[in-house]
């Protein structure tokens, strides 16, 4: 089993920026992919930015040019950096890793247990 925990939500004004962590702990795992996800109150769960296996990064529209993904496999930890917030990134966000464990298929989806962030105008 892996466990994921988030941290680094809040409130912050518009204009402002936040860090979300995400660590992954266990035993015998290896990451495949990592991604950040978000859900407003009433909206589906939405892709913001992601790691794919195959490398490169996928952003949202709405976030390119003001959020970065990025990710430390020694600390099997990703990051989603957000500037420029503005009211309508307020949600909660939710990171998700593709697991694999002893390097073997199948691929596991993992979870975190989400943060919240709120932008105020």
């Amino acid at each position: 089993q892996v466990q994921l925990v988030e941290s680094g939500g809040g409130l912050v004004q518009t204009g402002g920026s936040l860090r979300l962590s995400c660590a992954a702990s266990g035993r015998s795992f290896r990451i495949n992919a990592m991604g950040w996800y978000r859900q407003a109150p009433g909206k589906q769960r939405e892709l913001v930015a992601s790691l794919p296996s195959g490398g490169g990064t996928n952003y949202a529209d709405s976030v390119k040019g003001r959020f970065t993904i990025s990710g430390d496999n020694a600390k099997n930890t990703v990051y989603l950096q957000m500037h420029s917030l503005k009211p309508e990134d307020t949600a909660v966000y939710y990171c998700n890793l593709k697991i694999l464990f002893g390097g073997a298929l199948p691929i596991y989806n993992y979870w975190g247990q989400g943060t919240q962030v709120t932008v105020s105008s």
